[in-house]
């Protein structure tokens, strides 16, 4: 911004240089001109120099967030792993298709694995010591 102090201190040379009055009508509207410019050169530094700022602190500000996006979906990669979870692959008696089941439901005896292709029963839930019917369920 150096360009426009050089232009604003040119044009006030150049208005005392004329002695261009400050009393006349002309000279009062062509010295407050002159300052007016250089109020705005000012006012435009000061921004330049504010928004050189904002960037700098919008740079900080993204790789901060980059550095949380990158834990975040880190920790969400490793949750998602399968070694954390084991699968068994069974398969439908009613579609073929292969149904992955949770290993921990295989021993659940309280859930019934249905086919997500068929709604078919894969594996149903235990139904033992009934006294409802002829099966061994608990049900009455």
């Amino acid at each position: 911004m150096k360009y426009l102090y050089e232009e604003v201190a040119y044009l006030k040379g150049l208005a005392e240089g004329l002695d261009i009055s400050k009393e006349s009508k002309e000279g009062k509207i062509i010295h407050k001109i002159v300052d007016v410019l250089e109020n705005f050169a000012d006012a435009i530094v000061d921004l330049e120099e504010e928004q050189a700022d904002l960037v700098e602190y919008v740079e900080s500000i993204d790789e901060d967030l980059s550095d949380v996006e990158d834990d975040l979906y880190e920790d969400e990669d490793v949750e998602d792993d399968d070694e954390d979870f084991s699968y068994v692959e069974m398969e439908c008696p009613s579609c073929g298709d292969l149904v992955e089941i949770d290993e921990d439901l295989l021993y659940d005896d309280d859930v019934d694995i249905v086919c997500p292709n068929c709604q078919a029963i894969v594996l149903e839930a235990d139904a033992e010591n009934c006294d409802c019917c002829d099966c061994d369920c608990d049900e009455e």
